[in-house]
């Protein structure tokens, strides 16, 4: 299933550079994050469903890396272009083997079923 997305044709050449690079080091550490770590939470301060989920991960023993960019009141932007990138609206963003899971609700879903320790072999 493929979301919609504008395709270059339908981007005026103006914008394509500006668009293909906008906030592009956010998504460039959380791309090296993921493809360098088996779980990875992104999150951000003051969110509690942020905690929920890496307390999720501790208790089960599934180690995994943590990247937190701002609070509800800063990095909104930087935040958004994570969103822009993976489709996913919300934090926390899981990934599992370099697959976005989803985020805390997902996540324990995996947990409980066992997927998450098959997934991670």
């Amino acid at each position: 299933m493929n979301r919609p997305v504008l395709t270059a044709e339908k981007l005026h050449p103006g914008i394509r550079e500006k668009i293909a690079t906008h906030h592009a080091a956010i998504v460039e550490e959380v791309s090296l994050a993921v493809s360098s770590n088996d779980v990875v939470v992104v999150g951000m301060r003051q969110n509690p469903v942020v905690k929920k989920a890496k307390k999720a991960l501790e208790v089960a023993g599934v180690a995994y890396s943590y990247l937190e960019y701002g609070s509800y009141f800063s990095e909104w932007r930087r935040r958004t272009a994570l969103k822009m990138w993976t489709g996913w609206p919300t934090f926390p963003m899981v990934f599992v083997k370099g697959t976005l899971v989803g985020g805390n609700t997902d996540l324990l879903q995996l947990i409980a079923s066992g997927e998450l320790k098959r997934l991670l072999g």
